[in-house]
Formats: C-alpha cells, sequence, structure tokens
C-alpha cells in the first residue's frame, strides 16, 4: 500500500462468541463485497482466541459511509449485534504519513 495521499483506516475490534455460527463464511463474504466498493484499498485483519483486530482501508469518508450502509453489510452488522460479538469498537481515523521497512 503506496501513501501517495492521506486516506482513511476503519479500525473494528471485537470479542467473539462462542462457536462460528456462520461467522467465518461471512466474514469471507464481507471482504469480497468490500473489495468490490468504490473507494476501497485493502484489509489487514487478525485474530486471537480473544481479541480480533480488523482494519480497512479507504480513500475517503464517503466512501466509509457508503460501505455501512450497504445492505449486505448492514444484514451482517446486525448478526453481529445479536450473535457474533460480545464486544466491539469501531475508530475511524484519518491517515496522514504512512512509511515501512
Amino acid at each position: 500500500m503506496e501513501n501517495k495521499k492521506e486516506y482513511y483506516a476503519v479500525i473494528f475490534t471485537s470479542k467473539r462468541t462462542a462457536g462460528d455460527n456462520g461467522y467465518g463464511k461471512m466474514a469471507e463474504k464481507m471482504e469480497e463485497l468490500a473489495e468490490k466498493q468504490a473507494g476501497f484499498i485493502g484489509v489487514e485483519s487478525a485474530r486471537d482466541s480473544n481479541l480480533g483486530i480488523t482494519v480497512s482501508y479507504w480513500e475517503s469518508f464517503e466512501a466509509i459511509q457508503q460501505w455501512k450502509e450497504n445492505a449486505v453489510h448492514r444484514h451482517a452488522q446486525d448478526k453481529g449485534k445479536a450473535q457474533w460479538y460480545e464486544d466491539y469498537h469501531v475508530r475511524i481515523c484519518k491517515v496522514e504519513r504512512e512509511y515501512s521497512m
């Protein structure tokens, strides 16, 4: 991921409920769907037995809002609240600088 201009990161941290209950399939579907969304740049994700962190990158705040309002994504959000997450937090950040080794 090159940093030619400012962009946004959505940081989603979560604690899962026990069992998969269709979560894995839905997570794959959400990533495939996000990749087709206008303004999507990329995604990184990690999970251990207690905490999950997913960071998605977007060209603009408007692209993030459009993703949040996507009907299939909204369905996944509702299932997450009702079934998959004990707790979660969403943080939206503007990335002003990036560098790496």
